[in-house]
This record gives C-alpha cells, structure tokens and sequence, in this order.
C-alpha cells in the first residue's frame, strides 16, 4: 500500500540519512526500482514528472501499476508515489488518481502567489494525508521543458514557505537537473545551512543528484537534505546497457529481439544504479 513520504523522511531527517526519490518512466522502470528497494530494505519514492504521467497514459493508469506492483510483487518497504514539479493542475490531478505525496513547483510564480496556491494545497493534503513538497528558488537545467538556471534560494523566503505546514522543501542551492556543465560551481552549502537553521525539523529536498560528487552529497546530507532526487542517472545506464545489448547484435540471435530479453540488461542496469544510489544516501536497511 501506498504511504505518504512525510514518516519515512521524518526518520530520514533524524537518522542523518535521505531517501532516494527514483523517477519512473515506464513499467521496467517501476519494477527494478521496487525490487531494488525491497531487496536492500529501503524506504523508496517513485517520482513521475508531468510528462512522464502523460507518456505512461495518465496518472491513473500510473497509480494501477504501481498498486498492483507493490501486491504482486509482494513489496513491504514503504513506497511512496509523488508527483514530481507539479503544475497546480497537476496536484490535484494527481490527489484525485491516488497519488500518496505530490510537489507543487511554485516557483516560477510570486512569492505572495505561491504562499497563497501552497497553503491551499497543505490543508488538502492534510485532510487526506498525502504529503507536500514546496519549491523555493528554481532548481537549474530543464526538466520537461522547464528550465531554470540553478538559482540559490532566499533563506527567508524558504522559512515563510515551510510555516505554511509543507512536509518537505526543495531549495535550489546551485544544484541542476541533467548532467552537470563543466563549469559547475558547485553546491552552495553556506545557503543550506542557513535554510536548515532557519527551516528546523523540516527534511530538505535536493533535486539534479545526478552527477554530484559523493561527498558533496554526504555533506548535504549531514546539513539536514533528508531526500535526493535520481533520474538522468537511472536513464544513461539503461541507454547504455541497451545499446551494447544491440552493438553486439544480441537483439538478431534468436528471440533477441523479445522485449523482455532487449530490455532486460537496461533494466539490471537500473536496479545497480539504485542500489549504488541508495548506498551512499545511507538509506538501506531503514525501512
């Protein structure tokens, strides 16, 4: 059964740990992450961008494969299902599919506006105890066509956001989706530890965790980053397994060309991502 993520980061904030936020993009995808985590014993949240919900037909057909995965599979660590830089639509979309948790990116709108959509949305969530992920100062690089240039977030911005009763916060602290340019200049931890001291007990997200160095992740980790979010990782090693399934002409002999046997080495490949990932966000055996 779905949970909300509001628990397993709650435990995550206080055991100086965070839990991996896996995208999906299909249904291999679904299954090698869940069957990572219930193998490592480790909490996990799928994420489903807004175009990923489109292209795997809607989000109620999402919500149906995901519930009836966790069954049949037998899976018994806590999962949740978030919507990941949800439009305002898009939330209540998603809450009415069954999602367990979703992120309202309101960044891209004044503040005042996002305070006011944000607080509609936490009493909603509440009522139905999904969670809420809030977005302070837009994370860089372009997720589904929006793209934001890794801005570092207000400090004060982020406490007025998190009073409102969010359960999580996303604050750009130079981080960006995609692969990190070469001219990278890093996170900024000085803009974290001030959002953490004045944000509390409240688990911080970081978003882009693809190609940041590990001990830059363990760092924002010990700065109270409860929840890291994994996409293009898990998207190159499954274009990379797949395409050396085909070069080496795997796909002409026999039934090669099935896609159970064309997809299966992309699909290992995610489950070792995952496994690494959630390794070194010190996420396994918390469930």
């Amino acid at each position: 059964m779905l949970v909300s993520a509001k628990e397993m980061l709650t435990k995550a904030k206080a055991g100086h740990y965070a839990v991996g936020q896996f995208n999906i993009n299909n249904l291999e995808w679904t299954k090698s992450i869940l069957l990572t985590a219930q193998e490592l014993n480790s909490p996990v949240i799928l994420g489903v961008s807004e175009g990923a919900g489109k292209y795997m037909a809607g989000y109620k057909t999402v919500v149906g494969m995901v519930n009836g995965m966790l069954e049949e599979q037998n899976i018994t660590v806590p999962v949740a299902l978030h919507l990941d830089h949800g439009s305002y639509e898009g939330c209540f979309k998603c809450i009415e599919a069954g999602f367990s948790s979703i992120m309202f990116d309101g960044s891209h709108y004044p503040i005042e506006e996002n305070v006011a959509k944000t607080k509609e949305l936490v009493a909603i969530c509440n009522e139905k105890g999904i969670s809420l992920e809030a977005e302070v100062g837009s994370i860089g690089g372009e997720e589904d066509g929006v793209v934001g240039m890794g801005e570092v977030a207000d400090p004060k911005e982020c406490k007025a956001i998190a009073d409102l009763g969010v359960t999580m916060l996303a604050a750009g602290i130079g981080n960006i989706h995609g692969k990190y340019p070469a001219n990278w200049q890093g996170l900024s931890f000085e803009t974290l530890d001030a959002i953490q001291q004045l944000t509390g007990d409240m688990p911080l997200v970081l978003h882009g965790g693809t190609g940041i160095p590990a001990d830059m992740i363990k760092k924002a980790i010990s700065l109270g980053v409860s929840k890291i979010n994994v996409n293009t990782e898990c998207q190159l090693a499954f274009a990379e397994a797949t395409r050396k399934y085909i070069e080496a002409g795997k796909d002409l002999e026999g039934k090669g060309y099935d896609p159970r046997k064309l997809l299966a080495p992309g699909a290992e490949a995610i489950k070792a991502t995952v496994k690494e990932k959630m390794e070194l966000f010190g996420s396994v055996g918390k469930a």
